[in-house]
């Protein structure tokens, strides 16, 4: 069966190069291209493709935001990234938002198409880079000690207060967890509410009482 591939990447040299490496791949099809999220959104419709390959960073609606509005109306479709960032926040946030694959620019022609063909069957594929930082990470979870808790906050919450501790901003946790800002909001407000404090310094030094 072949794969239909809509491309989305902010790069016009970038796509058509993508274009010609997918070319001469067998039982791949590039269907369609889009230079950002909102274009990826329309694109979607036209093109009906079955892998939608995209940056992370572009203007406007980046491709985190992207990926959430792809799956909600799309769930079918899978999304593998394929970007030049390989920090933790943005491989987590990708994940989060619901990426079945995560591949760095650079990779080579069959790594790409491998990764194409894989997450089009359903499954799950990481770029060899990628692997290992994912293996390092769960490795030293595993090795620390239970997190700080403060009772009646969900684990969500917890994190985005541990956040808040960080003197991050409602749009720079949004980024880095892949939320919306609308949703970071409601989460802030109701942990004001619920730690019963009147701004972020207060809820700052509760959770820093708590060893957030």
């Amino acid at each position: 069966m072949t794969v239909r591939v809509l491309i989305v990447d902010d790069h016009a040299q970038f796509r058509a190069g993508l274009r010609a490496l997918l070319a001469t791949a067998e039982e791949v099809e590039v269907c369609g291209e889009a230079a950002s999220g909102e274009e990826a959104l329309t694109a979607l419709a036209r093109h009906q493709p079955d892998v939608v390959l995209l940056d992370l960073a572009m203007p406007g609606m980046g491709g985190i935001a992207a990926t959430q509005r792809i799956l909600e109306t799309n769930p079918h479709v899978r999304v593998l990234v394929l970007s030049m960032a390989d920090d933790d926040d943005s491989v987590f946030a990708a994940l989060r938002a619901g990426a079945r694959g995560y591949v760095l620019k650079g990779a080579r022609r069959v790594e790409i198409i491998r990764a194409i063909r894989v997450v089009a069957d359903g499954e799950a594929i990481f770029g060899p880079a990628i692997a290992t930082r994912l293996m390092g990470y769960f490795a030293s979870v595993d090795r620390e000690p239970p997190a700080a808790t403060i009772p009646g906050l969900t684990q969500r919450e917890h994190e985005i207060l541990a956040l808040v501790a960080q003197h991050l901003t409602n749009p720079q946790i949004a980024a880095r967890l892949g939320l919306s800002q609308k949703t970071v909001r409601n989460h802030v407000s109701n942990i004001f509410a619920k730690l019963r404090v009147a701004d972020r310094a207060q809820a700052i030094d509760l959770a820093r009482e708590a060893g957030l």
